[in-house]
This record gives structure tokens, C-alpha cells and sequence, in this order.
């Protein structure tokens, strides 16, 4: 084991057992004992612990206007929350906490009976309208085993003639968002790996296909860099894109690295540090529950396991 592996391994339990998993070879039981701190201790128990009747913050995207953070705000309040159920349970989906862990069936349970959306008051797992906040209710969903069907099938009747999705579609656009597809295609990759019953594969691929024509951040008209923020990565992602995120979706697919994604590859291997680490460098403003690492400017374990796991997948491939 080397440094850097030690010091990835000093982080929270939700970035251990993944070390454990994607890059140190441990044993499958290893793993499976870390794994299950997750829940117990950590991040992912102070998540656990903010539940309260059905939902976190009181509300499903947005906190309800009566809710105090319980230790004062954390972030910045100018930006938007990041404390209410969705983006909780996609925090803890990321942290892979265990779905069958008591604790959490009990929330999800919760949240299925008891969380509505501000837009319409839809049960949580009916979805909402805009296809990147229905594309995280299927991630979701599907990680934690809820039927989220009728969500899945609205997100395959709105996808657009270029292959992605795009949250202004219903105000005229007709062009993709990369912020949108992501969010999607993470959804369907979760869904059709819980074993949903509609058939996503098809529809999946088409807007791989729009992210890969683009190199994964380019302009398809000039080959310009589509967006600066790309280039930055963070942690969490929110509903935000960036060349780290698309990279690492690609890994979970899994088999040959396209070739299209070379660009991105040599961006994240460029933006290692001298210490092997790559650092926190666009996080997206808003209250948060709690600090997850030490900033923007500083060494982030997330992103450096995310790096390092998409870095070897590549190398792997071409070795």
C-alpha cells in the first residue's frame, strides 16, 4: 500500500470501503465490513440522524420554509440548499451506504410514504417534472429498491432528437444539456442494473452517444470548450456536470474506453497534484448539512478516488 492509498484510507467510511474496493484489491469481505460502517458511523450516520418524519430539511428538492439547520447554517445561504431529501439520498447513494441497513429502510420507507414535491405534491417516487431532478429520483429510487416506473418512462418519452435531455425542454429548447443527460443516464444506468422491468439500454446509449460526440466537454459545431466549470471538479456534483462526473459514469458502464474520451482522460491525469492527490475546486454554493473535506484549494479525497478509479480503468484498457 502506498501513501497516497493510506492517506485515502484515514477519510470517512464511505470513501474507504470504496478504496477498499477500486483500488487496494482487497477481500470481498474486507469490503463488505467496511461497507457497513457507513451507516453506523461517520457522514453517513450524521446523515441518518437528520431524518425526520419522511424527509430531510422538511422538504423533497427544496427545504420547507419552517426548517433551521440543527448546528446553524453551513455554506453559503446566497447559493441554492443542499439539504433536503433529494440531494441527501443522493449523497448517501454515493456514499454507497447499505439500502438494507435498518436504518435506512426505515427513512426510505419514510420518504416513500410521507415526502411530496414542492412543484405538484407527486410522492416522491412518482417524480417531479424536470428530467435532472427526475433523473436523480431514479438513481435513487432504484439504489434503495422503489418502483420508479413511471418515472422512468416519462424520462423516455422526453428525450430529445440530439440523444440527451434538457430541463428547458418544456420551455422550447430542443438542444441537449449536458447537466441534464448526466443526471439521466445516471438514472437508467442504476435502473437497469436493479433489474427494472422497461428496457432503458437503447435509450441510454443514445445519450452516451451525445456526451461522447462532444469529447465529454467540447462545443459539437466548433470543438471549443463547451463550459470553463467543466474543467473544475467537485464534490458532490449536485445536478452540476463536469468532466470528472462524465468520466466516472463511463467507468460504471464499464468494458473498452471509448476512444472519444481521450481528451477527458489526459484533462483529469493533467490536474494531478505532486503529492498524487487532486484537489476540491468548484464547490457549488448553497447550505450543506455539514462540511464533507477541507475546501476548495485543498486535497479532496473524493475526487482523487474518483480520478484514480477512472485512471485505471483507462490505463488498464491500453496496458
Amino acid at each position: 500500500m502506498n501513501d497516497l492509498e493510506s492517506w485515502l484510507l484515514e477519510g470517512d467510511p464511505s470513501v474507504r470501503w470504496q478504496v477498499l474496493r477500486d483500488l487496494t484489491g482487497a477481500s470481498e469481505d474486507e469490503v463488505t465490513v467496511e461497507r457497513s460502517r457507513v451507516a453506523q458511523t461517520g457522514q453517513g450516520k450524521r446523515l441518518l440522524d437528520l431524518y425526520v418524519e419522511g424527509a430531510w430539511a422538511g422538504g423533497a428538492c427544496f427545504p420547507s420554509q419552517d426548517w433551521r439547520p440543527p448546528d446553524g447554517p453551513v455554506g453559503d445561504p446566497e447559493g441554492q440548499p443542499w439539504t433536503a431529501t433529494l440531494p441527501t439520498l443522493r449523497l448517501l447513494r454515493e456514499f454507497g451506504v447499505d439500502p438494507q441497513d435498518s436504518r435506512v429502510v426505515t427513512a426510505v420507507d419514510g420518504v416513500r410514504e410521507g415526502c411530496r414535491w414542492e412543484y405538484d405534491g407527486s410522492a416522491f417516487f412518482d417524480g417531479e417534472v424536470e428530467p435532472c431532478i427526475n433523473g436523480g429520483t431514479v438513481a435513487v429510487g432504484a439504489y434503495f429498491g422503489q418502483d420508479v416506473d413511471g418515472v422512468v418512462r416519462r424520462l423516455l418519452g422526453e428525450q430529445l432528437d440530439d440523444g440527451g435531455w434538457n430541463c428547458e425542454a418544456e420551455n422550447g429548447s430542443t438542444r441537449s444539456s449536458f447537466h441534464t443527460t448526466i443526471c439521466v443516464l445516471e438514472g437508467l444506468l442504476d435502473y437497469e442494473r436493479s433489474g427494472g422491468d422497461l428496457e432503458v439500454a437503447d435509450a441510454r446509449r443514445l445519450g452516451e452517444q451525445y456526451l461522447l460526440q462532444r469529447k465529454l466537454f467540447r462545443r459539437a459545431s466548433s470543438g471549443e470548450v463547451a463550459d470553463a466549470d467543466w474543467l473544475q471538479f467537485s464534490f458532490p456534483t449536485q445536478w452540476h456536470y463536469d468532466v470528472l462526473r462524465g468520466l466516472d459514469y463511463f467507468r460504471a458502464v464499464g468494458g473498452t474506453p471509448d476512444q472519444r474520451l481521450t481528451d477527458a482522460v489526459e484533462h483529469v491525469r493533467s490536474k494531478r497534484q505532486p503529492d498524487g492527490s487532486w484537489l476540491q475546486e468548484n464547490t457549488h454554493p448553497g447550505l450543506i448539512h455539514f462540511e464533507l473535506e477541507d475546501g476548495d484549494g485543498k486535497p479532496s479525497r473524493w475526487n482523487t478516488l474518483r480520478a484514480l478509479r477512472v485512471l485505471r480503468w483507462t490505463d488498464e484498457a491500453t496496458a
